[in-house]
């Protein structure tokens, strides 16, 4: 005996979709930016790192206490003997990881070589860390500084994917834009010239002369006290650090917690 159809339609218990469902995007964006702002200056025998220890989230503070300059090197988990140091700025677990990478290969080096990679060297060996992740680069903004085969400053900055340059001053992070038209102006002496050295063009200017170490330790806690005014992202702690041929010195004092 035959059955037929019923007169609404197919007997099936599901029914064929009308219409096709939008299309969705999956996907994750594994960076952030948590704040704070570093600086370097090099000197003639001497170079100096500085950054706040303010690390943010937007308008949250993770922590008052979260140092972004660190030694390259040396011996021990504290780094003795270390000649070279380093600032991170940006996503922080990519600057921790950034350091841990570099500091590993610079004392692997002491380890086989017998003696302290030179400053030169190791900001070819981070220049080269970080091409190597071009395509999944580390969200940082590095400075590297030490003292050279000639007994001077170096002062090293790089770009996230390993290009770099050596110079006199450099500033990173998020007052980057407040803080280096003054270092610009204060230590490389754009736009300063000699009074009465003519008029107009025929300004004469002003030589750029090496500074001295209290002069630049004035320069940047100028620099600080003034981007912490400005920047939400900037503040509660000033650290720096010197190194000089007798080693490396650091110093934490206190920045609006505001």
């Amino acid at each position: 005996m035959a059955f037929a159809a019923p007169d609404h339609g197919p007997g099936y218990s599901f029914t064929s979709p009308t219409t096709a469902s939008a299309p969705k995007q999956h996907g994750f964006y594994p960076y952030t930016d948590n704040g704070g702002s570093i600086l370097g200056i090099s000197g003639a025998d001497f170079t100096i790192l500085a950054g706040d220890t303010r690390s943010t989230s937007g308008y949250n503070i993770n922590s008052r206490m979260a140092p972004k300059l660190f030694r390259i090197g040396g011996e021990g988990p504290d780094a003795t003997g270390a000649r070279i140091i380093l600032g991170v700025v940006g996503f922080g677990a990519d600057g921790a990881a950034l350091k841990e990478r570099l500091d590993t290969i610079v004392k692997i080096y002491r380890y086989e070589h017998g003696k302290d990679m030179s400053v030169k060297a190791c900001a070819q060996r981070l220049s080269h860390l970080l091409y190597g992740k071009r395509f999944f680069p580390y969200y940082t903004h590095a400075i590297l500084g030490g003292i050279d085969e000639e007994g001077k400053g170096a002062l090293y900055s790089y770009d996230p994917v390993g290009s770099y340059e050596r110079e006199q001053c450099r500033a990173g992070g998020a007052a980057a834009s407040l803080i280096m038209p003054f270092l610009d102006n204060q230590v490389n002496f754009k736009n300063q010239y000699v009074p009465g050295s003519g008029e107009g063009h025929d300004l004469k200017a002003r030589e750029v002369v090496p500074l001295s170490r209290n002069y630049v330790m004035e320069l940047v806690e100028d620099a600080f006290t003034s981007a912490v005014e400005r920047h939400i992202e900037v503040g509660d702690g000033l650290q720096v650090l010197v190194v000089t041929e007798n080693g490396i010195e650091e110093r934490i004092s206190p920045l609006k917690q505001d």
